[in-house]
């Protein structure tokens, strides 16, 4: 897929580079080979604060997108999910939130998988959307909670 080959070229570019790379959004589009919307959709979807990265952007002539992997402690990156979660989270964004933890090794793939059982809507069915999504909030913070040392 394509959206996976643009990530996979901009996460070698931060490594290669110690984490901190500037595009400008045509070139690197013209360089691929593809349209330049699907460079920021790339961008804005697989590089995002909950992912540990920083966007930075200026518009115009010389405008330019900046990328940087930031690296934060464990406890940091829990909290930063605990406040990410608010008062409501519906099931397709928990499971999201789960991929994360494991896709960084804050849980394993049988943690994942329960905590995917316990978030979600056949678990809560008995209840209205609602309280289905504050309870799901509720009871993945406690989680989140419990892996904070």
């Amino acid at each position: 897929m394509l959206a996976d080959t643009i990530a996979r070229m901009i996460e070698k570019m931060l490594d290669e580079r110690g984490g901190v790379i500037e595009l400008q959004r045509n070139d690197f589009a013209n360089q691929i080979g593809c349209v330049p919307s699907q460079v920021s959709y790339v961008i804005t979807s697989r590089f995002t604060p909950q992912n540990g990265y920083i966007i930075e952007s200026r518009r115009g002539g010389g405008g330019y997108i900046r990328i940087i992997k930031k690296e934060i402690h464990r406890d940091e990156y829990l909290m930063h999910f605990y406040c990410a979660i608010g008062d409501s989270i519906e099931e397709k964004d928990a499971y999201t939130f789960i991929q994360n933890l494991f896709g960084t090794g804050l849980i394993t793939d049988r943690e994942a998988r329960l905590l995917m059982g316990v978030m979600s809507n056949t678990a809560l069915q008995k209840l209205d959307n609602a309280t289905r999504a504050s309870l799901r909030a509720t009871m993945f913070k406690q989680i989140v909670l419990t892996l904070i040392h």
